[in-house]
């Protein structure tokens, strides 16, 4: 893998409701944490420590007007993830293709 995997970032994709408010805010392009937790099955509090944790990772970033706080997805740092995701799943490829001539070649020897 050329890029080291962040586990902190992947650590906070892993969890679903943040996951969904990742999709969420990449259909609408801003939300605030209110308008958010009316479309999760989650109240308005946890949406705002789900969003803590996105913003520590570098994920969402959040900008206040007036008496809200809208919240965007970071393209970059969603970029460096997908890339990362990217890696690992070229290194499991390989692996697994491993395993599987590993695996032919017992049986064929079994077969002999």
């Amino acid at each position: 893998m050329t890029e080291a995997v962040d586990d902190a970032l992947w650590s906070a994709i892993g969890d679903p409701t943040r996951r969904q408010m990742i999709d969420l805010l990449l259909a609408a392009g801003s939300a605030t944490s209110t308008s958010l937790s009316e479309r999760l099955p989650v109240s308005r509090q946890a949406v705002a420590k789900h969003l803590v944790v996105l913003d520590r990772v570098g994920l969402v970033h959040g900008q206040t007007a007036g008496r809200e706080r809208h919240y965007r997805i970071d393209e970059e740092q969603l970029s460096r993830a997908l890339a990362q995701l990217e890696a690992v799943s070229t290194a499991w490829d390989g692996r697994l293709r491993r395993i599987k001539r590993l695996a032919e070649a017992l049986q064929e020897e079994r077969e002999d």
